[in-house]
């Protein structure tokens, strides 16, 4: 039963490279709305080409929240995210406008929808050090079979490249003895906003790739490659964007060992691969409208069903 006492908020996911920001600024336009950035690289300022960040041009005068606010240097967890999204959310909904929250960080979108409590744990720093010193002994692929073994579900949305996340879900599971599905479940609580979830893909995997593709072309021509030096030239210092996909596939290229074609198909297969996962994790998040970029009329099915939503 719709709760009238909570504030409505339109989320609008999926998949790198189906439109997710236009669809949110057109719907902004069409019923008063401001954009919430839910994007886990989009937050940093100063690398607008490699995290796809929608341009002045293209927000077309729509307020965007939590986008290229925060300095390549500084770290930002989910409990962070979850912070200053409550904060703008609240701002555009006191002005009377409506908040459509747009991204495709999963864990964002699903931890802000479900109401998840976020329990700060203690360090480790030997359990830490125990598996940092696994990793480099036995190498990320060993590890994420490690991680398959205790949490087969998360493993699946992981690969290899993944370092960090491959670390921080084995730390988690030795701390907890949980999955990590187990553990968002325990530590959800009441849903507290009101929200419609519209999840953007296409028809086929074949068109979604094909739109990636053209894409990481396209990024290239703006400017990435310099985007891309920069980042590495300042890895040490911008610890998250280092690690980040569409910059850390060219390094090879800057050390001279590999050619920029050869760094750009990785580039291509990495964001195809980081795809797959987005669609996996969207897929389990429950009470999502689906519409296809490639059908006709993606627009106007939008706003129907934020029409019906809201009341407007």
């Amino acid at each position: 039963m719709e709760d009238l006492a909570k504030t409505k908020i339109v989320v609008v996911c999926g998949p790198t490279a189906t439109g997710k920001s236009g669809l949110a600024n057109a719907l902004c336009k069409r019923f008063g709305g401001q954009v919430v950035g839910a994007d886990s690289m989009q937050i940093y300022k100063g690398l607008p080409i490699g995290t796809a960040a929608v341009t002045p041009k293209e927000a077309g005068g729509i307020p965007q929240h939590l986008v290229g606010f925060l300095p390549p240097e500084q770290s930002f967890s989910v409990a962070n995210y979850i912070t200053h999204a409550k904060a703008a959310i609240n701002t555009i909904a006191a002005q009377g406008m409506l908040p459509v929250v747009s991204g495709g960080t999963g864990l964002y979108l699903s931890a802000l929808t479900t109401g998840t409590v976020f329990t700060p744990q203690p360090p480790q720093p030997a359990l830490r050090q125990q598996l940092q010193s696994q990793l480099q002994k036995l190498g990320a692929a060993a590890m994420l079979a490690q991680l398959a073994q205790v949490d087969p579900a998360h493993a699946a949305t992981l690969n290899p490249a993944d370092e960090k996340r491959i670390l921080r879900g084995l730390e988690q599971w030795h701390l907890t003895g949980k999955t990590r599905l187990q553990r968002d479940e325990a530590s959800r609580g009441e849903a507290p906003y009101n929200t419609l979830c519209i999840g953007l893909n296409y028809s086929s995997r074949q068109l979604l790739y094909a739109q990636i593709n053209a894409r990481v072309d396209a990024m290239l021509e703006q400017g990435l490659l310099e985007e891309a030096k920069q980042v590495y030239a300042n890895q040490n210092q911008y610890k998250t964007a280092a690690q980040a996909i569409g910059y850390k596939e060219f390094f090879a290229y800057f050390d001279s060992t590999a050619t920029l074609q050869a760094c750009t198909e990785k580039l291509k297969q990495a964001t195809r691969n980081y795809a797959k996962r987005q669609l996996t994790w969207f897929r389990a998040m429950p009470n999502i409208h689906w519409l296809m970029v490639d059908e006709e009329g993606l627009e106007e099915k939008a706003a129907a069903l934020v029409q019906n939503f809201t009341g407007q």
